[in-house]
């Protein structure tokens, strides 16, 4: 008999009728340290995952150039110092593939496939109020049934779908950078168009302009992007961090954005010009974005302040791109710096001084409609043979609202975010008893090391659902006024700083018609960390705890 796992794998899909204690939707960096963690708790544990291997975002982003914004030795797991003396990153950024290796790596040590069931794309997911499980279904008809459920289906996750005109009348080949052919794709010889300029389409471009014949770049919003500095790890480098791992660790856990390293002490309007400049060229020269958004402490609370960040990233445009009108369509001028994602860059700008590639601006040139072979913007048509959507996610709740969730009384997760996301701490939502959100909104998530959140988040829940069980609890459930103080707070700590100032995914503004609410928690995540462990060391404030056998609603 094929068991559940080796059959899924293989494409076979069986029907499945199981039960555990807790159910595990995704298996990439979070959905794995939650199977190690509790399975480590003596917890019978499913791991569901729509794809055919693990490695969630950074199995299915897969684009040239795809590459992580936080430096290797830092993005990675903290919970086994051997994994940590044993793995060696090759460079200072890590590419897809190896980031991919290093999560194969650990899911093969410490034995963690067993129980990861993929090509199960779970289309609902419901609680039986009577039984006090959820129900979880898959869109093949398999059925698993769990006291608990724990959704680590990532920020970044749920591919932005294309709104764009004429796009079915294209006949040439078209790709999304989230849905990259696992084949790659060779652009030698070829036309290509590029739609979007953010994170993606800035790590992309670079690599299609090195093979196409020609690049056109339709660019709607420019972004900050800053370069990489990127190099090989040296011997040195890798044993001097693997020593103070420790160290570095704990340091990480109580900053802001969960990176150890350089804390600002002064604000950009206090010092002199001359000290403004050389401390961003420090900062440029560095390769880090927490480097030059965090230079000084006023940078994202005061305009002026941010400004003097924002022109000294314009002139640098000005510097490096040759033509004047290119140089000014790559320079954000109506929001602030940082007010929308920063990214991270090799050889981005200099990539518009290439004779292949051109920059169309559609804040000048509205798209009008994609033709069988190329675009029609408001001035011209630009034919092409390849399209690349570059368009980015449907960010923080993308992912969890397309699974059909339904919580207390059927109420749908999407209705109950009807008006935009809600929850208690970013871990939990009111109606939804043992639901917990790894990295949910209204919790740090993007705007930290994505690893230190998930880790903080994986072992908060262990240690709640410890708790429940050795104290026969039979439900935890975030209190609607909870939920409401919490929502509050997260907007008004966005409304404190220049973040709200941008239309950005951190607002939804990316999804035509989804509610703007702020969705990242913005005190850092030292603050955040504290405020879960006193949340769990006063009883679980703010949730509801029922006994087994009790009645919560009469």
């Amino acid at each position: 008999m094929v068991s559940s796992n080796t059959a899924a794998q293989n494409g076979e899909n069986p029907r499945v009728d199981g039960e555990a204690d807790v159910i595990v939707i995704g298996a990439g960096f979070a959905g794995l340290y939650a199977l190690y963690r509790l399975r480590g708790m003596g917890l019978s544990v499913v791991v569901l995952d729509a794809a055919d291997d693990i490695g969630g975002t950074w199995y299915l982003n897969r684009y040239p150039g795809c590459r992580c914004d936080v430096e290797s030795l830092a993005y990675s797991y903290s919970f086994s110092p051997e994994l940590e003396q044993e793995w060696d990153w090759s460079e200072r950024y890590a590419t897809q593939p190896e980031i991919l290796s290093y999560i194969r790596h650990v899911a093969d040590r410490f034995d963690l496939r067993r129980d990861i069931h993929l090509n199960m794309r779970v289309e609902s997911a419901h609680w039986d109020q009577d039984a006090e499980r959820w129900r979880v279904g898959t869109e093949h008809g398999n059925r698993w049934t769990a006291p608990y459920l724990v959704t680590a289906v990532g920020c970044i996750s749920a591919p932005k779908l294309p709104d764009i005109e004429g796009l079915d009348r294209f006949t040439g080949e078209r790709y999304h950078t989230a849905e990259w052919p696992r084949e790659g794709v060779d652009f030698t010889g070829k036309r290509v168009a590029v739609i979007g300029t953010g994170s993606s389409g800035v790590q992309v471009i670079p690599i299609i302009a090195e093979q196409a014949k020609q690049l056109t770049v339709f660019q709607r919003t420019p972004v900050f992007t800053i370069p990489a500095q990127n190099r090989p790890y040296t011997e040195e480098e890798r044993a001097e961090m693997k020593a103070r791992y420790q160290q570095y660790r704990e340091e990480s856990r109580w900053t802001t954005f969960g990176t150890a390293g350089h804390r600002p002490t002064a604000a950009a309007l206090e010092v002199d010009e001359e000290t403004r400049r050389n401390t961003y060229e420090g900062a440029w020269r560095v390769g880090r974005v927490n480097e030059l958004l965090g230079a000084f402490t006023d940078l994202m609370v005061d305009e002026a302040a941010n400004d003097t960040a924002a022109e000294f990233v314009r002139e640098k445009i000005r510097t490096i791109v040759k033509d004047p009108d290119v140089a000014a369509s790559l320079m954000p001028t109506d929001y602030p710096f940082g007010a929308k994602r920063p990214c991270m860059d090799t050889n981005y700008y200099q990539t518009f001084n290439r004779p292949n590639v051109s920059l169309v601006d559609l804040r000048k040139e509205p798209m009008k409609t994609l033709l069988p072979n190329g675009i029609r913007t408001s001035k011209a048509e630009y034919p092409f043979d390849t399209l690349v959507l570059a368009i980015g996610f449907d960010n923080f709740t993308g992912s969890l609202l397309r699974m059909n969730i339904r919580g207390r009384g059927g109420i749908s997760l999407n209705d109950h975010w009807a008006d935009g996301a809600r929850s208690y701490l970013g871990l939990a939502v009111a109606g939804f008893p043992n639901m917990f959100t790894i990295t949910g909104p209204g919790s740090p998530s993007v705007l930290s090391n994505t690893i230190v959140s998930i880790e903080q988040h994986v072992d908060w829940i262990s240690a709640c659902i410890g708790y429940l069980r050795e104290h026969s609890i039979s439900t935890i459930e975030a209190r609607p006024d909870a939920e409401d103080s919490w929502v509050k707070l997260v907007s008004k700590l966005a409304e404190k700083t220049l973040m709200t100032k941008a239309d950005s995914w951190y607002l939804g503004a990316n999804v035509p018609g989804k509610p703007r609410v702020f969705m990242a928690y913005l005190a850092g995540v030292g603050n955040y960390r504290k405020t879960c462990d006193s949340v769990a060391d006063n009883n679980y404030e703010g949730f509801t705890l029922t006994p087994a056998g009790a009645t919560l609603y009469a």
